[in-house]
């Protein structure tokens, strides 16, 4: 019964936490500062075809575990394709808080642009901080990186720094050919790259004995 009702407690974190992520690149779009480095290449789908944020995470989700496939072969895990169903949700939650960001009026002046820039790294640490201790099925492009830290053999911080760098400048590449401007790629997606892992530890110094009580795991996992 308890492991039960733990693991209802780990779903609930799991799916709460990627809502508040969500939430967060959101807001870090309507701050119009630029979005978070995994968030790039789908905001980029945005501005430069018009498509829906939510519709182009799908897109990169199933993109980006169809290149785990072909990366990994026959070490795959067919388990891993769950990312998907995930992406699906992912980018259902996305269009449902983009839609709730339009209800409120775009900020009429830099101040008001950068505090917004840093409430969403508030939001996406905090997604970050409930939704991967739970041990579920991870986002795919975090997928991605556990297989691209496998093949390469490099650590997964230093897998993560390179595929942040490099989704970055293919976003802003894109952005600079197919519309003239940066588009997805600001001072936020810099300022995001910096603070959201600072403040996933700092929340974990805080909360983590707590979440974890409240999940029944008796050692945090780093983060």
């Amino acid at each position: 019964m308890k492991k039960n009702e733990n693991t209802g407690k780990r779903l609930l974190l799991y799916f709460g936490g990627l809502l508040i992520m969500t939430l967060g690149v959101a807001i870090s779009v309507k701050s119009d500062l630029g979005v978070t480095p995994i968030s790039s290449i789908p905001y980029t789908m945005t501005v430069v075809t018009g498509m829906e944020l939510g519709i182009a995470t799908i897109l990169f989700s199933v993109a980006v575990v169809l290149l785990q496939i072909v990366m990994l072969r026959k070490e795959y895990k067919i388990i891993n394709l769950l990312q998907i169903p995930i992406g699906i949700i992912f980018g259902l939650f996305l269009t449902f808080c983009g839609n709730l960001m339009n209800f409120f009026p775009d900020p009429p002046d830099m101040v008001l642009q950068f505090l917004l820039m840093l409430l969403s790294t508030v939001f996406v640490a905090f997604g970050v901080f409930l939704y991967v201790p739970t041990g579920f099925i991870p986002l795919a492009p975090e997928g991605f990186l556990v297989a691209a830290s496998k093949l390469t053999k490099l650590k997964f911080g230093t897998v993560k720094v390179i595929c942040d760098v490099l989704m970055v400048i293919i976003s802003l590449i894109t952005c600079l050919i197919a519309i003239k401007s940066l588009g997805s790629v600001g001072i936020g997606t810099i300022v995001a790259a910096i603070l959201v892992g600072t403040e996933v530890k700092l929340f974990t110094k805080w909360l983590g004995d707590k979440r974890d009580r409240f999940i029944g795991r008796k050692q945090s996992i780093k983060l």
